[in-house]
């Protein structure tokens, strides 16, 4: 097979056009957009104008953008007052806005101009009170966007915006801060060039602290100090190696802004106004690897973009891979500084990020044994599909481990790097699909004699087969203590019978030299090797008073799989203390990472009565994306 027939099989494999939008995107070119969004806290709502200045590149007759949940108020086109029709709603996707195209005017270019209002059904918006008054922020990935303003939603289509926000507290924004002297009017300029779920809205009494030289955190005052100290060591050295792995940073600067607890995710990667859960806020910035992942996005994902959410991996799988890399070269140097070689420091560096692998390879195989199989593969057919529903560990951890196995099979870092700058300089401001990645590949590593290698890929495999891909060869060095003393659990049980007399000879001592993700990595391992040795309820209960740090730890990535380990194994019942600090933890957690399992855990490990009154009970607290998530989880959609 060519180099081009391959290319063309890949390519008709996917669907040619994105399915997740009903708009008629692929007719129009973009070249600009206005957006003014003013936000009502009395009416929990958020009305508009968008203007978009199109070039008709399809000779269409009308513009069709995707709505949902939306009400249209005036719609023109080139200044003159038009028609329009909003077609049936489809659950999924909403309604198709067509607005056909006055035949008195040009159609080449065209500007198009919409009056609208957000419903109390928008699911891309979250109006709450917080800590210190009214609160709105929105959350438009994947296809949310359609219900905060009309638009082409989807990531095929890029534009540069203008944006004003109006509202009686501090806004943000999707770009770079403008000077006006409008009262409540905030303006933003954007000139590079973002798709539809990158576009985003904040605001509440927001303050600012610098944690970098070209980096500001905000976040209500009360929790601005902690917000502060979590991320000023290493902002600015993320920025640093993130840029000498690809190239200068674009963007001017990296603020971010850490969020109220209803925050569905990790983190959002909205261009100059990052968007953080305060789970982050742990107080032992251990966490601050999900800001190098957001801050890796300024290249993977924002500057270049999968032209559909059926080649996420292409946003995501590159992230998680760079994210890896400067969390290696942030040891690397933090090891030198030690006063080690640069062998050293290169070696440790690099088991660093493997050690990190590791925790990614146990997600995916868990994700691999427990998801949907034809959504675990790393290019999904998304038709009819809601791609909230088919989103997992996948696309990140599957895309890198991808990214991986070409590094290995290409000769290593020295021959992958010089591609890594490459393809970004390649596609920065455009989107792409997984085809267009394999062409960039030959293309760049064929004149270097390379052609053999990627010849012998299985690209079928890689992209279209479901399931776990083949097991990488990590270094385990680090991982190896941890699973010493795992093993040592394991043969205390096995050998004891889970006699409840017997004297336990592990104390919270054994485990002091542990950091971070060793610690995860310990009760991930206790958490599989217990489904098989039959541990007993007694002993499960001891484990609290053993490992008193892990008990009250206030991090959430050791809360969710303590509190996994023991009620797993425990037999607790909803009376217990544990199972009630437990649901009233989830209960104030809106990050879908930990609430999603948090209540499959009571459903499947207490019972599935108390995980829906517990979920009743909190309802109101989350966002619409979580809400409806937890919804389905719990068999109540």
């Amino acid at each position: 097979m060519s180099t081009a027939q391959l290319i063309n099989s890949i390519r008709e494999k996917s669907n040619a056009t994105d399915p997740c939008t009903r708009s008629n995107y692929f007719q129009f070119k973009v070249d600009d957009t206005e957006l003014t969004l003013s936000v009502s806290f009395d009416r929990k709502i958020i009305s508009g104008s968008v203007k978009y200045h199109l070039v008709n590149t399809g000779n269409a007759d009308e513009v069709i953008l995707d709505t949902r949940y939306l009400l249209i108020k005036d719609v023109k086109v080139n200044s003159l007052k038009t028609e329009y029709i909003l077609s049936e709603p489809i659950p999924i996707y909403g309604s198709a806005l067509h607005v056909p195209l006055p035949t008195t005017i040009d159609h080449s270019s065209l500007i198009v101009e919409i009056d609208f209002e957000t419903t109390d059904k928008c699911t891309a918006i979250q109006f709450f009170q917080g800590d210190t008054g009214p609160y709105v922020f929105s959350q438009c990935q994947a296809i949310h966007a359609r219900s905060l303003f009309p638009c082409f939603d989807t990531p095929a289509v890029k534009s540069k915006y203008t944006f004003t926000g109006k509202s009686p507290l501090k806004v943000t924004m999707s770009g770079r801060p403008q000077e006006t002297s409008e009262p409540n009017t905030y303006v933003f300029s954007q000139p590079i060039p973002i798709p539809s779920y990158l576009v985003s809205i904040t605001s509440g009494n927001l303050h600012k602290a610098p944690i970098g030289p070209r980096s500001d955190v905000y976040s209500e005052e009360p929790s601005l100090a902690a917000c502060k100290w979590e991320f000023e060591k290493d902002m600015e050295n993320f920025l640093q190696i993130a840029e000498s792995l690809v190239f200068d940073y674009e963007w001017e600067r990296f603020d971010s802004l850490v969020l109220p607890s209803s925050f569905p995710y990790g983190g959002m990667e909205i261009p100059n106004m990052t968007q953080l859960t305060p789970t982050l806020i742990c107080g032992d910035r251990t966490q601050t690897k999900v800001m190098a992942h957001e801050l890796a996005h300024s290249w993977s994902g924002n500057l270049v973009t999968n032209c559909s959410w059926e080649h996420f991996w292409l946003n995501e799988g590159w992230t998680v891979y760079l994210e890896r890399r400067i969390i290696g070269a942030l040891a690397k140097q933090e090891y030198k500084a030690q006063g080690k070689s640069e062998k050293e420091a290169a070696e440790y560096g690099e088991k660093v990020r493997h050690f990190n692998m590791l925790s990614g390879w146990n997600d995916l195989k868990e994700t691999c044994n427990t998801f949907n199989p034809k959504f675990t593969k790393l290019v999904c057919d998304l038709t009819n599909q809601d791609p909230d529903d088919t989103f997992s560990r996948i696309p990140y951890e599957k895309g890198s481990f991808f990214l991986f196995y070409l590094e290995r099979r290409l000769g290593g870092l020295e021959e992958f790097d010089p591609f890594i700058k490459y393809y970004f300089r390649k596609f920065r401001y455009q989107s792409l699909n997984s085809s267009q990645f394999v062409e960039t590949l030959y293309e760049f590593y064929e004149p270097l004699g390379k052609k053999n290698v990627l010849d012998s890929i299985d690209w079928e495999k890689q992209f279209f087969q479901p399931g776990l891909p083949e097991e990488p060869h990590l270094d385990t060095t680090l991982a190896d203590e941890v699973y010493a003393y795992g093993n040592k659990w394991v043969e205390f049980v096995n050998n004891s019978n889970n006699n409840e007399t017997a004297d336990v000879p592990f104390t919270e001592a054994d485990i002091a030299t542990f950091q971070g993700g060793q610690d995860m990595l310990l009760i991930d391992y206790l958490v599989e090797k217990f489904r098989k040795c039959k541990v007993s309820p007694h002993l499960i209960r001891k484990l609290p008073d053993i490992y008193p740090r892990y008990a009250t730890s206030k991090n959430g990535e050791i809360k969710s799989r303590w509190n996994e380990l023991l009620i797993t194994n425990g037999k607790y019942t909803p009376e217990d203390q544990l199972v009630q600090d437990f649901a009233e933890w989830i209960g104030h957690t809106g990050r879908m990472k930990y609430a999603r399992p948090g209540y499959k855990l009571l459903y499947n490990g207490v019972s599935k009565e108390f995980a829906v009154d517990t979920f009743k009970k909190y309802r109101d607290f989350y966002h619409p994306i979580c809400r409806t998530m937890i919804e389905k989880d719990l068999n109540l959609a």
